[in-house]
């Protein structure tokens, strides 16, 4: 099988099980930057010397993936077909669950934090942006054509999550967060 298909020539992509649409789509906007932050959850999953973030990270990607497959079928009986389910009110709890945990780690939050530190930091934040953005497009595509609200309420956690963990991978390495001292010019 080849990796080319030349089908997306024109514009358009085809969603599981309801043909095709073009490739600005709301709903291909939306899986698409899903599949964008699980790539970004694969660079900060690499640059982490954390045994237990790389995995946690590891496991996003699969939860990930599946929320992929969920936004790329439209259709209920077609998502029931082929197993694709939903986020569901047990892996939003496990996020908080791990936001809790890790928070145990840190100092409370006195200000804003720049994006930056350790470079495993750096890209956790930069996934935590992603991560809104998809939860953005999520918002978009339930608005034109519903959606399931544990998807929207998994993508929010989980960019609390990406800002935890950056906080957590600074604070290992002995790395200070920069934080934004206000409309203070240097």
């Amino acid at each position: 099988m080849k990796i080319y298909t030349r089908r997306g020539d024109s514009g358009e992509t085809d969603l599981v099980g309801s043909g095709r649409v073009p490739k600005d789509h709301a709903r291909v906007e939306a899986y698409g930057t899903v599949d964008e932050l699980n790539a970004a959850l694969g660079l900060a999953a690499s640059a982490s010397r954390q045994d237990d973030v790389r995995a946690l990270l590891e496991d996003l990607q699969r939860q990930l993936f599946a929320l992929g497959a969920l936004l790329a079928t439209p259709e209920a009986r077609h998502r029931a077909a082929s197993g694709v389910c939903a986020p569901d009110d047990a892996e939003i709890a496990a996020l908080e669950a791990r936001i809790d945990a890790f928070e145990k780690e840190l100092p409370p939050l006195q200000r804003f934090v720049l994006p930056g530190g350790t470079p495993a930091a750096a890209a956790l934040h930069l996934a935590r942006t992603v991560c809104r953005r998809a939860e953005r497009s999520a918002v978009a595509l339930a608005r034109s054509e519903g959606g399931d609200p544990c998807a929207l309420r998994f993508l929010n956690r989980l960019s609390d999550l990406l800002f935890v963990l950056a906080r957590v991978e600074n604070r290992r390495a002995g790395v200070a967060d920069v934080e934004w001292a206000g409309s203070e010019r240097r």
